[in-house]
């Protein structure tokens, strides 16, 4: 991911495509932060990318760490999903639209609760529903209650669970994303139609999102944002 992507995410453009979904998560983010962080807390991307979200956690006095296969993150993920990180070494664990990415759950939130210290967090964010985006692999879609389980699963407490993006916006957006692709491919006049075209949809999906009740967001969402804690492991 591009320094200008990165950018992008953190702060999307209304003739974006996506840019009522990145919003919507970034203001998810940033409304999760104070009851999770405080100065000095230990934080660790687990998949950082360009670490688009560093500077939300860093703001709030937050001793931020990325994580990654690639690139030069702070923390090196080797081939088969481990940290190089010891054990009890953070005190909260970020995740953003990384899981749907994992083929290998298991491994990902075992690594997950060995470096997070026995009281500290996870906030995890993932698709409920999207286009396929292979970074390099793309695996999983999740329903609610689907994606409670299988974190609970595999040894967390969901203590929150943040629906964004109902049906009604989210399928407006992926029409235009397809629209827009294919404007892209006309020369000269392609893309500023597009960008006129994704500014008039963005603000349609605005007023669905407005109109769709919170009960069927709940259960249909674009993205869940997930705060949770490790379940303390049983005495064998």
């Amino acid at each position: 991911m591009s320094v200008s992507e990165q950018h992008r995410r953190l702060n999307p453009r209304p003739f974006d495509t996506d840019w009522l979904v990145l919003k919507a998560l970034h203001q998810a983010i940033a409304a999760r932060i104070p009851a999770i962080v405080r100065q000095g807390t230990q934080a660790l991307d687990f998949g950082c990318g360009s670490k688009p979200y560093e500077t939300l956690f860093t703001a709030r006095g937050v001793r931020y760490r990325g994580a990654d296969f690639d690139g030069s993150p702070d923390i090196a993920i080797d081939s088969v999903g481990h940290l190089h990180a010891p054990d009890n070494s953070c005190d909260l664990l970020l995740s953003f639209q990384v899981l749907e990415h994992v083929r290998d759950l298991q491994t990902y939130f075992s690594e997950a609760r060995r470096v997070l210290r026995p009281d500290g967090a996870m906030l995890l964010s993932t698709h409920g529903t999207w286009f396929y985006h292979p970074h390099p692999e793309d695996h999983r879609r999740w329903t609610r209650e689907g994606l409670i389980g299988d974190i609970t699963a595999n040894g967390f407490e969901v203590t929150d669970c943040v629906p964004i993006l109902g049906p009604l916006a989210w399928s407006t957006l992926i029409r235009l994303t397809c629209a827009y692709y294919a404007l892209r491919r006309i020369p000269v006049i392609g893309r500023p139609v597009g960008a006129a075209l994704a500014l008039v949809m963005n603000l349609r999906a605005m007023v669905e999102e407005a109109l769709t009740p919170a009960w069927v967001t709940r259960d249909n969402a674009c993205i869940y944002l997930v705060t949770a804690r490790p379940v303390e492991k049983a005495a064998s």
